[in-house]
Parts: structure tokens; sequence; C-alpha cells
């Protein structure tokens, strides 16, 4: 399974790739190069599947929202502009499929992006992935 936008990668490379960040508490970051092997990964699993649930662990409100309008962006989305400020760190979640979005305070010390591919058919790609650097498509 290859698409040709994505440097021949197949699925089970960009698996593996993504499988790295599976269990992280804190992202790590990344050099550019890195950034973007992982961002060539991510893009084609989400093209595989039919939407994605993204939540997000972030310091600020601010730092929290860029992150889910760049990956809202990179995956097709329309992130929402109408979300409340918080003061400290936030928690966003964002469904792909209906657009809800939520923000709230976090007390937890996870910090990244969730990524979670929902596929329709059993046989399509059903995984989470993250946390993932909140900056990797800036």
């Amino acid at each position: 399974m290859t698409n040709p936008n994505h440097h021949n990668i197949t699925a089970q490379e960009a698996k593996k790739i993504l499988n790295k960040f599976n269990c992280l508490d804190i992202a790590p970051i990344l050099k550019p190069s890195e950034k973007t092997t992982v961002r060539r990964a991510l893009t084609l699993l989400t093209s595989l599947s039919d939407y994605q649930i993204l939540g997000i662990c972030a310091d600020t409100a601010e730092e929290g929202i860029l992150a889910m309008k760049t990956y809202s962006h990179a995956f097709g989305y329309q992130a929402p502009s109408n979300l409340p400020a918080i003061e400290g760190p936030v928690y966003i979640k964002l469904n792909g499929k209906n657009g809800l979005c939520h923000i709230d305070s976090y007390f937890g010390h996870h910090r990244g992006v969730l990524v979670s591919c929902q596929s329709y058919d059993e046989e399509g790609i059903n995984e989470m992935y993250g946390h993932l650097p909140l900056d990797l498509f800036v």
C-alpha cells in the first residue's frame, strides 16, 4: 500500500516510524529531517483512514490552539476559531468527523498531540499515535 505523494513510504513503514512515539508522556524535540519523516508517515496514515480525533496537551492555550490549527490544516480540516482563552496548561479535543472541539484546563503532565486514526472498515487504519510534537506541522 503506497501513495505517490508520500515518497513511496508504505503504511507498515509509516506505522513503524510513528510507533516510536507511543506511550511517551512528553513529545520529543525533533530535528528538521526527523520532522519531515514523521510528517510524511502521519499524513500517509491519516490519508488511509476516514477521519481523525486529536487530543492535544499543551502548556498554554496559544500553544495548543496553534497545534490544533496546524494539524487540522495538514489533515484537511477547518479548525474552529472560537475557543475560549484559558490560563495555564490545556487539553484540546477535536473530532475531525463532526468538527466538535473542546478546550479545558489540564492538570496532567503529558505534553504533545495524540492522533487517533478512525476507519469505518475493520481493515482500515484504526490506531492512535503519540504523543507527537506540538510543532510538527509548524
